[in-house]
């Protein structure tokens, strides 16, 4: 999880540990990029508005490591769904890749457990 905010790190970490998922979190997109190896993770979260890197670009660089890694992208406004979709960087990615911000825990896990079972 790659998030610049530490309150939502924490929550969030939390919720999903409790849940049974294992969790690295960086708050520095950068820092999170340089530790990044392919084949290490079967599941990303990334805010989309972040300082260094925002979370579309650290999107592209990590699909340049990786091209297998599922990613999911944690967002205030539902608008950048769109943006992203006329970028066409990823022409799967469909909106369920999106997980607004504020989430209910429940709808979370829900979210991301139907992801990692999805090919």
């Amino acid at each position: 999880m790659i998030d610049d905010e530490p309150d939502v790190i924490y929550t969030t970490r939390k919720v999903l540990e409790i849940n049974g998922f294992r969790v690295d979190s960086y708050t520095d997109p950068t820092l999170a990029l340089s530790n990044f190896r392919p084949g290490l993770y079967d599941l990303l979260l990334l805010d989309i508005k972040m300082p260094k890197i925002n979370g579309f670009d650290l999107y592209q660089k990590i699909r340049e490591i990786d091209s297998n890694v599922k990613i999911c992208f944690l967002t205030a406004s539902e608008l950048f769904y769109e943006e992203y979709r006329r970028l066409e960087a990823h022409p799967r990615l469909d909106k369920q890749y999106f997980i607004q911000k504020p989430i209910r825990s429940a709808e979370l896990i829900r979210q991301l457990s139907k992801i990692s079972d999805s090919q």
